[in-house]
C-alpha cells in the first residue's frame, strides 16, 4: 500500500480463540433459518426451535448463551476472560428433515443433553441457562467466526443492550452481528416462554410471526410444554398472494410474503414508503425508485422489465442467497460523492452490479486516473511506512490491460473527470443486474512483505452492509479494521510516496472492530459507523492468503445505513455502547484535522492486541501535523488504541503524541470530539501540557497552542486528576525565595535566593513558543531580553541541584 500521487499513479493514501466444530457436507444455512420456539430456565435448560429450510444429515447448528459485545466477539471467548456458566451445545441432523420440522433439546442431567430428533452434544461445557436474564445465539461456524441464524433474550428488563464484563454479564447481550430483533432475533421478559402458534404455514410468516413478542405467552416459575405447534413449509420461492402497485395497492398491502407487481412509478419516499416483498416484478413502462433513506427487501426473485433505480442513500436487498436478479430493462445505482475542492481528489469505489467496467462508469475520467490494487505485488520493507516499496502495486484499470472490468468485491479508485467544476459532488452510475447471493473476494499478500498486508476491497451490493458482521464470517483471512479515504489535503512534495506529488496518509477514516472509529480529515470529519455503504472501497489488512466472502446475511435493509458514502454525503451515527471512549481533535484555523480514539473494551489490553483494537496511524514524518497514541518501548503511533476495561479510573494517564512540519505561526486547536461510557461521563477530563506546566479543563473548553516543528512525545496527557498537574493561574515556584526581576531597561535578572546555581533559563509565551533560552552558572544572572511584547509568560529554570523551577512573569 502506498501514497495516493497526482502525477500518474497513486498509492495507499495511505491470536483469536476461536473453538472449531466438525460438520461435513452440512447445509449452510442463513440468517432466519432457524427459529427458537420456546425456552424454559430456572429447573433445567430446555428449548425448542423450528426448521424454515431444509437441512441434510450431518447438518450442526451450535446454541450459545454466551452473550455478544456490541463492538463485535462473545463475552469469554475473545479471549476467554471471566467466562461463568456460559457453554456451546451442538446439535447435528442424523437424517435428511424437511422444512418445518421441530425440535426440542433438554439437559437430562450431568451436561447430558437430549434431542428429540438428531443428536445433542455440549461440546463446550457450562451451558447453563439463567432465570435471572439470559439468551440463546444460534450459529454455525465457529465462535472466533460465527455465522449466526438466530438469537432470542429472555427474563430481563432491559431486553437487547451490550455486555457487560464480570460475572453479572451473563445476563445481557447486544443483538449479534447481522442480526436484527424484529426480523432474525426477539426478547421478552418470562424465565419460561413459549411460541403460541400463531402462525404456522408458509416459513416467511411463521418467522416474522416468531420475532413478535407479543406472540409469546409464558410464566416466570411454571415451566411451559413446548414443541406444540405443528409447522408447514410452502414451497421455496412462493409466494402466498400477490399485489399491485397502480397507484395505490390492491390485493392487500406488500410484505415479505407477497408478490409486488410495480405496474406504474413508485417512489419509496413520495408514494408510500419502503416496503418488503417475497418477489417483485416492475413492469414495462413502470418505474421503481428506491430513495435516499428508505429500502425495498426481497426475499427471492426480482425481475425487471421496467426501470430500477436506487439513490445513494437507498437500500435495495434480496434476502435468498438462490433469489435470482433478472434485468430486461434497465437497473441503476446512482451515487454523489462529497462536494470535492479539485478534480484530482480520489474517490474508493467498488460495483454493485454485474459486468459494469471503468469504461462505462468513468467514461469522462483519464484512463491514468482509473486504478485497482495489487496486494501481491505490495512489499513494504523499507520503513515500514505503508508504502510499495516497488512502486507497483496499483495498477491501471485500462480497457487495452483487460482490468477495466469491474470485478465485484474489489476496490477501484478514482478520480473526476479534468473539466469537473471544483467545489461540486462527483456522481457516479452503476448500471446492470444487481449484485446478490454470496460474492468472493481474492485475499492476497506477498510471503515478503514485513509490513501490513494491504488488500483494497468493496461493497458489492445495492445496499450498506455490517462490516462487523463480514469481518466476523472472515475473520481467518482478514484482520479486525476498516480504513476508508477522505481526502482532505491536497497532494504534496512533503508527504511520503512514490511520486512527485502525494497525498496525505492523515485523510483517512478507521473503523476497528474492537475499539471502534475515527474520522479522518475530508469534507465531514465524519466518524465511519462501521456499516459500509453501497459501492464504497475500503482497504482491509490481510492475515492469510484465501478469500474473503460476502453474503446476503450482511446486508442492511433499514433505510439508515447506507447514509454513510466516504467522499459522499453523510450524517453522523450517535450509537453508543457502555464502553468508556474517547475521541480527541486536532484542528487549526488553516485546515489541519486529526483525530485519535482512546478504547477501554473488554478483551483489549495496555498492549498491542492487534487491528482488532489498536490500528495504526498511517502518516509519515512530513506530515503537516497529527495526533496519535502510542505504547511504551513501542514506536508504532497509533490513530486507535484499545486499552483494558480496568485501566480507566482517575489515575489513569494517557499519553498523547504530536507531530508537526508547519513553519508559520499556527495556532493549534485540542478538543474532546465526543466521549461516551460512564466513567468518562461522570469524570472531569484534563489535557495537562507538560511543556508549560499546564493543566486545562478539556470538558469545559478547547485547548489552544502553538509549537515549533519536530515530534513531542512528552508533551500532552489525558488525566483526570487536576492534582496531577499545574493549572494556568497556579503556577508555583517549587523554591520561593527564587525571584524575577525586571529592569527599567530590557535586562531581566533571575535569582535562585540559594546556593543552587541556574544552569539555564528558558521562556515561553503562553502559546508554547520558546522565546528565549539561556545559559548560566552563578545563583543570580542577569540576561538582556529585547524585543518582548507586553504580557504572560512563563519562565522554567534549571537549577544545579536538578530542581526545576516553573514560574509565571508578566511583561509590563
Amino acid at each position: 500500500m502506498k501514497k495516493i500521487t497526482f502525477l500518474k499513479s497513486i498509492t495507499f493514501l495511505t491470536a483469536l480463540f476461536g473453538m472449531v466444530f466438525s460438520g461435513f457436507g452440512q447445509t449452510t444455512l442463513a440468517e432466519g433459518d432457524i427459529a427458537i420456539t420456546g425456552v424454559n430456565t430456572d429447573s433445567f435448560d430446555q428449548f425448542s426451535f423450528v426448521l424454515l429450510t431444509d437441512v441434510t444429515t450431518g447438518t450442526t447448528i451450535h446454541f450459545t448463551d454466551c452473550g455478544w459485545y456490541a463492538t463485535g466477539g462473545f463475552r469469554g471467548y475473545n479471549p476467554i476472560s471471566q467466562r461463568i456458566n456460559e457453554g456451546i451445545v451442538t446439535w447435528e441432523a442424523t437424517s435428511d428433515l424437511p422444512c418445518g420440522t421441530q425440535i426440542i433439546i433438554e439437559d437430562i442431567g450431568s451436561d447430558t443433553y437430549s434431542a428429540t430428533n438428531g443428536d445433542a452434544i455440549e461440546t463446550d461445557p457450562g451451558f447453563n441457562l439463567s432465570g435471572n436474564g439470559d439468551q440463546i445465539i444460534v450459529f454455525q461456524g465457529t465462535t472466533a467466526s460465527p455465522v449466526f441464524l438466530f438469537a432470542i433474550h429472555v427474563a430481563n428488563n432491559t431486553g437487547w443492550t451490550n455486555t457487560i464484563p464480570g460475572p453479572f454479564g451473563t445476563r445481557y447481550s447486544a443483538v449479534p452481528a447481522g442480526l436484527t430483533d424484529g426480523i432474525n432475533a426477539v426478547a421478552f421478559n418470562m424465565d419460561h416462554s413459549t411460541y403460541n402458534c400463531a402462525v404456522t404455514n408458509n416459513q416467511t410468516l411463521i418467522l416474522e410471526a416468531i420475532v413478535d413478542n407479543a406472540n409469546w405467552s409464558g410464566h416466570n416459575s411454571i415451566p411451559q410444554t413446548l414443541g406444540t405447534c405443528v409447522f408447514t413449509c410452502t414451497a421455496a420461492g412462493s409466494c402466498a398472494s400477490t399485489v399491485t402497485w397502480n397507484g395505490s395497492w390492491s390485493g392487500g398491502t406488500p410484505d415479505l410474503t407477497t408478490n409486488v407487481i410495480i405496474d406504474t412509478n413508485y417512489n419509496t419516499n413520495a408514494s408510500i414508503g419502503s416496503f418488503r416483498a417475497c418477489s417483485l416484478t416492475i413492469n414495462n413502462g413502470a418505474i421503481l425508485t428506491v430513495d435516499n433513506g428508505t429500502y425495498v427487501e426481497v426475499e427471492n426473485n426480482v425481475i425487471v422489465n421496467g426501470e430500477l433505480y436506487v439513490e445513494t442513500q437507498g437500500d435495495f436487498v434480496q434476502n435468498d442467497i438462490a433469489g435470482i436478479f433478472t434485468n430486461n430493462g434497465i437497473s441503476r445505482v446512482n451515487k454523489q460523492t462529497a462536494v470535492k475542492s479539485d478534480w484530482f481528489h480520489y474517490t474508493y469505489w467498488s460495483s454493485p452490479v454485474e459486468n459494469e467496467t471503468t469504461d462505462n462508469v468513468f467514461g469522462n475520467v483519464d484512463g491514468d486516473r482509473r486504478f485497482w490494487f495489487n496486494a501481491a505485488n505490495f512489499v513494504d520493507n523499507v520503513g515500514n511506512d505503508d508504502i510499495d516499496d516497488n512502486g507497483d502495486d496499483w495498477q491501471y484499470a485500462l480497457a487495452s490491460n483487460g482490468t477495466n472490468n469491474m470485478i465485484p468485491g474489489v476496490g477501484y479508485a478514482v478520480t473526476e473527470a479534468r473539466f469537473f467544476v471544483p467545489g461540486s459532488a462527483g456522481t457516479a452510475s452503476f448500471e446492470g443486474e444487481f449484485n446478490t447471493g454470496n460474492i468472493e473476494v481474492d485475499i492476497e499478500l506477498n510471503p515478503s512483505n514485513t509490513g501490513v498486508n494491504w488488500n483494497f476491497i468493496g461493497n458489492p451490493y445495492p445496499s450498506a452492509i455490517d462490516f462487523i458482521a463480514f469481518q466476523a464470517a472472515n475473520s481467518s483471512v482478514i484482520d479486525g479494521a476498516a480504513y476508508f479515504w477522505s481526502q482532505a489535503a491536497p497532494p504534496s512534495a512533503a508527504n511520503a510516496g512514490n511520486e512527485v506529488l502525494n497525498f496525505d496518509l492523515n485523510d483517512y477514516a478507521v473503523f476497528t472492530v474492537g475499539s471502534g472509529a475515527i474520522s479522518a480529515g475530508g469534507v465531514s470529519t465524519e466518524i465511519p459507523t462501521g456499516y459500509i455503504a453501497s459501492a464504497q472501497g475500503f482497504f482491509i489488512p490481510a492475515l492469510s492468503v484465501g478469500k474473503a466472502t460476502f453474503t446476503n446475511a450482511m446486508r442492511m435493509a433499514d433505510g439508515a445505513s447506507n447514509n454513510q458514502f466516504f467522499k459522499g454525503t453523510s450524517s453522523k451515527n450517535s450509537n453508543s455502547t457502555i464502553a468508556n471512549k474517547l475521541w480527541i481533535n486536532l484542528t487549526s484555523g488553516n485546515g489541519i484535522f486529526n483525530q485519535v480514539l482512546i478504547s477501554y473494551v473488554d478483551g483489549a489490553t495496555d498492549g498491542n492486541d492487534g487491528m482488532y483494537y489498536d490500528a495504526p496511524k498511517f502518516a509519515s514524518a512530513n506530515s503537516a501535523a497529527m495526533l496519535y497514541t502510542f505504547i511504551d518501548a513501542e514506536n508504532t503511533k497509533y490513530a486507535i488504541q484499545g486499552k483494558s476495561i480496568n485501566s480507566i479510573n482517575e489515575n489513569e494517564i494517557i499519553n498523547i503524541g504530536f507531530n508537526t512540519n508547519v513553519n508559520v505561526s499556527t495556532i493549534f486547536n485540542l478538543s474532546v470530539a465526543q466521549l461516551q461510557g460512564d466513567f468518562l461521563n461522570n469524570n472531569t477530563i484534563y489535557l495537562k501540557d507538560n511543556l508549560l506546566n499546564i493543566t486545562h479543563n478539556l470538558s469545559d473548553t478547547d485547548y489552544n497552542f502553538t509549537s515549533e516543528t519536530g515530534a513531542f512525545t512528552n508533551r500532552f496527557e489525558i488525566v483526570f486528576k487536576e492534582e496531577n498537574t499545574l493549572a494556568v493561574d497556579a503556577l508555583v515556584n517549587n523554591e520561593s525565595a527564587f525571584q524575577i526581576i525586571q529592569h527599567d531597561s530590557e535586562q531581566v535578572t533571575f535569582k535562585t535566593g540559594t546556593s543552587a546555581t541556574i544552569k539555564t533559563i528558558v521562556i515561553y509565551d503562553l502559546f508554547g513558543r520558546k522565546v528565549y533560552q539561556f545559559t548560566g552558572e552563578n545563583s543570580s544572572e542577569t540576561y538582556n531580553i529585547p524585543n518582548i511584547k507586553t504580557g504572560i509568560y512563563i519562565a522554567k529554570a534549571e537549577l544545579s541541584t536538578g530542581t526545576v523551577i516553573t514560574k509565571k512573569a508578566i511583561k509590563r
